[in-house]
C-alpha cells in the first residue's frame, strides 16, 4: 500500500526524501483507532508549545532531556497495516512521520494555547537495502537480533513537524514555510549474542515496540556487543543533534 504524505524541502532534507504523491489520502490509508489518553510532561524549561503525536516512552525521554516541555497523544492510527511501496527508506519513514505528525495535527489537543508544533517521528532499520520495521511477535523478534548479529545494519529515524500555532484552517492547509522534514541515519554493528543471552531477552518481552527489536541504550547498559557510528539519539527514536537546533530556530522565530 502506498502512502501520501505532504513532505516540505526543509530543515535536513532534501528532493530525495521526498515520497510519491498518491491519489487516496492519508485518512483513506491508515486504520483509524481511539487516540489514547493525553499526557503530560511538567518539566522542561523552553517554551515552544509542543504535541508529539507518539506513545513512545523513548521519544518522550529524549526531548524532556534536551529541556523541551511537551505533551504526547497517540495520533489515532496504526501504521503496521501501511507497506512502503515503490519508495526508498529514507521517503517512507519521512512519509510515516509525516502521516503521524497530520494525524496528530488533527486532534483537539493540536489547538490548545493558540495551537501546537505538532512533531511525528518513525524509525526503521535497514539491513542489505531491506526495511526492518517492529517485530510483531516473539519469532520474528528473534530473527531480526539473529539477522544483525555480526554486520552492520542501518538506523532511520524520519521527523516531521507541523507549526499549528495560531493556525485557523486544516492541518492539511498548513503552507510548506510552517513544515519541516529532516530524516537521519546512524550505523550500528553488532557482536553476537550466546543462546542463553539472546533467549533469555526474547523471553523478557523488552524487544516490544521496538525498531529492530532492540533499544541502544538499554542493551548497552546490558552489556551486548554494540558499536555505533552517528548520533546515538537517532538510533534510539528522534535524532536530537538535529532535531534541536530545529525547534529552537522555529522558538525564536516566536
Amino acid at each position: 500500500m502506498g502512502v501520501a504524505a505532504a513532505l516540505s524541502p526543509g530543515t535536513g532534507t532534501d528532493e530525495s526524501e521526498q515520497p510519491p504523491e498518491a491519489n487516496a489520502s492519508a485518512q483513506e490509508m491508515i486504520s483509524v483507532i481511539p487516540p489514547s489518553s493525553l499526557h503530560r510532561a511538567s518539566h522542561g524549561r523552553r517554551g515552544l508549545p509542543l504535541l508529539l503525536a507518539s506513545r513512545s516512552a523513548r521519544r518522550r525521554a529524549l526531548l524532556s532531556e534536551a529541556g523541551f516541555e511537551h505533551v504526547a497523544e497517540h495520533p489515532g492510527f496504526e501504521d503496521g497495516i501501511l507497506t512502503p511501496g515503490a519508495v526508498s527508506p529514507r521517503q517512507w519513514v519521512a512519509a510515516l512521520a509525516s502521516l503521524k505528525a497530520f494525524a496528530g495535527a488533527s486532534l483537539p489537543s493540536a489547538r490548545e494555547l493558540g495551537g501546537r508544533v505538532v512533531l511525528g517521528a518513525d524509525t526503521a532499520c535497514l539491513l542489505d537495502g531491506t526495511l526492518v520495521g517492529t517485530p510483531t511477535s516473539a519469532i520474528e523478534a528473534e530473527d531480526m537480533i539473529r539477522s544483525f548479529m555480526g554486520v552492520e545494519h542501518d538506523v532511520l529515524t524520519g521527523v516531521a513537524i507541523v507549526d499549528m500555532r495560531d493556525w485557523p484552517g486544516s492541518p492539511q492547509a498548513v503552507p510548506l514555510r510552517r513544515r519541516r522534514v529532516l530524516v537521519d541515519v546512524a550505523k550500528v554493528r553488532m557482536g553476537t549474542l550466546s543462546e542463553t543471552e539472546l533467549r533469555t531477552y526474547i523471553d523478557s518481552g523488552h524487544w516490544q515496540g521496538k525498531a529492530g527489536g532492540y533499544n541502544l541504550s538499554e542493551r548497552l547498559v546490558a552489556g551486548w556487543p554494540l558499536e555505533f557510528d552517528g548520533d546515538r539519539t537517532t538510533i534510539m527514536g528522534l535524532p536530537m543533534g538535529r532535531l534541536t537546533n530545529v525547534l529552537e530556530e522555529m522558538t525564536a522565530a516566536t
